[in-house]
This record gives structure tokens, sequence and C-alpha cells, in this order.
């Protein structure tokens, strides 16, 4: 079975920052998207996945800087 990052077919999926919206492959520059996803769902929930991880990592007693 090939691997996934070997399929020609597979689509990628992108969130907007600009437009507040899922975007394919071919869209808006790099500088204001988040992803690459696998799916459009997945892209479609980037920014509750940036505000998890955010709140993982300001939790994260290895990251936690005490002055």
């Amino acid at each position: 079975m090939p691997d996934i990052e070997d399929d020609p077919f597979r689509e990628e999926w992108y969130y907007c920052l600009d437009h507040q919206a899922v975007e394919p492959e071919y869209g808006c520059r790099a500088e204001v998207r988040l992803g690459p996803y696998p799916s459009e769902e997945e892209a479609a929930a980037a920014l509750e996945k940036v505000d998890q991880r955010n709140r993982e990592w300001e939790t994260d007693p290895a990251w936690n800087d005490e002055d």
C-alpha cells in the first residue's frame, strides 16, 4: 500500500485567515493560510485546533517560564 504522502491524487485543504474560509491547494498566499490538512473538515476546524494547542502549550510545565 503506497504512503499517503506519495499519492498524486491526494487533496490538500487550507484555512484562509483573510477570508475565514476553507480553500483547496490553490488559493490565497501561504502567509495567510493554515495547513495543509487532509480534509475539508479538518481545515474547517483549524482555528479550534490552534486554540487547543495554545491552551496546551500555555499549561505545559516544560514551556512555563516563571520569572
